[in-house]
């Protein structure tokens, strides 16, 4: 159960730019759809992605991947493109509230510039103090990466997400770790289940 691989994504990110596919068209009119929409009339979703907008060459790729698994997740420019990220101010802390609000989970995307993110540790610390489902989702700069993740500083309280085939439907899905053996299926983690002690690459 592989974490997040860089140069993958960063691929997914490429062919996104440069090919207009069924799937990319999609995703361009559900934003669009959902931009024209009041904040009221908007749904709740499964995942707010917590990132640095540094990071925004790849994270519709990740997002589409997370969307793959059937999974609804939120990002901050692509629905409510008004926001200025680049600015700390009321109006748009108040709306990332009401958003974290609707959602079940929030994942911190851990890469080399969510570190420097004025917005990233706020997110983290409203989202955790209110409903504490919280993991780290690390994104690692290796073609074929493996299933240990070792935070680093207040990256290292929080469990983490790898992903997987499920052998019964050959399609991807994700799994929330403590260490490389303790490990519970996303959808049971919402739920409130905690991971637990597995043999070796058994599930």
């Amino acid at each position: 159960m592989p974490v997040f691989s860089l140069p993958e994504l960063q691929r997914k990110a490429a062919v996104i730019r440069t090919h207009e596919s069924a799937l990319f068209k999609k995703t361009a009119s559900q934003v669009l759809t959902e931009s024209s929409l009041s904040f009221s009339e908007k749904p709740g979703y499964d995942v707010f992605l917590s990132h640095s907008f540094r990071d925004a060459h790849f994270i519709l790729a990740l997002k589409m991947d997370l969307e793959g698994m059937n999974y609804s997740v939120y990002v901050d420019w692509l629905v409510d493109s008004q926001l200025d990220r680049s600015k700390v101010s009321k109006d748009t802390a108040d709306l990332l509230r009401r958003r974290m609000k609707s959602c079940r989970s929030l994942f911190i995307v851990h890469s080399e510039n969510s570190q420097a993110s004025k917005w990233v540790p706020w997110e983290l610390g409203f989202f955790d103090g209110m409903k504490g489902r919280v993991a780290v989702l690390p994104i690692v700069n290796t073609e074929f990466p493996d299933d240990r993740y070792y935070g680093v500083e207040y990256m290292a309280l929080y469990p983490y997400v790898t992903k997987a085939k499920n052998q019964a439907t050959n399609k991807e899905t994700l799994w929330i770790h403590d260490s490389e053996n303790y490990y519970v299926h996303f959808d049971a983690w919402l739920g409130g289940n905690a991971p637990i002690y597995h043999e070796r690459y058994t599930r």
